[in-house]
């Protein structure tokens, strides 16, 4: 039964981000998002930690420590910003690189899904804005990349989802 919810909640976010690509123009990535998401290594984990409520990755996270199906994901998924980490070129340390923006906007796209996927019909357009505002302490993200993802979750959250996808296809067609 968790195996079959589990794949429902995944066709669902993955139609709804397949949906947001399309309206921006984006019909490869609509298609081919988060294909790996049915692989055995992170289908089965899925399965295994699948509460319909949050991802299964934060629950195997805190069940043995780390999430194995998060580290395939987003190794294999360039609309993650934690794919795009490496040293800095100056021997710095690690370091967010610029995401090509179709990329960036794939991943609003995918924020935006998983909100109303894990929300439901308590979903708001500030859902995924709270969402990235909570987390955005922790993350090693290019600033350029920051700013794009922020100033469409800003738009999403204060004048709604029709203008932050008009806003997401003039960014698709100026870049940065």
């Amino acid at each position: 039964m968790k195996a079959w919810k589990h794949f429902c909640t995944i066709n669902h976010h993955k139609h709804l981000v397949m949906k947001g690509c399309f309206a921006v123009g984006l019909y490869k990535q609509g298609l081919l998002h988060d294909l790996s998401k049915y692989t055995p290594t992170e289908f089965l984990v899925g399965c295994k930690y699948y509460q319909g409520t949050m991802s299964p990755n934060n629950a195997e996270r805190e069940a043995v420590g780390y999430s194995s199906a998060w580290l395939h994901h987003k190794g294999r998924n360039k609309h993650h910003l934690e794919y795009w980490i490496d040293y800095a070129a100056d021997g710095s340390g690690m370091c967010g690189m610029k995401m090509p923006i179709q990329y960036v906007i794939e991943m609003f796209c995918d924020r935006v899904a998983a909100s109303k996927t894990y929300r439901g019909a308590a979903y708001r357009d500030s859902d995924p804005y709270d969402y990235y505002a909570h987390s955005v302490d922790h993350y090693i993200i290019h600033p350029d990349t920051a700013a794009a993802l922020e100033s469409l979750l800003r738009i999403l959250r204060d004048e709604g989802e029709e203008r932050a996808f008009a806003a997401a296809r003039k960014l698709l067609k100026t870049g940065y």
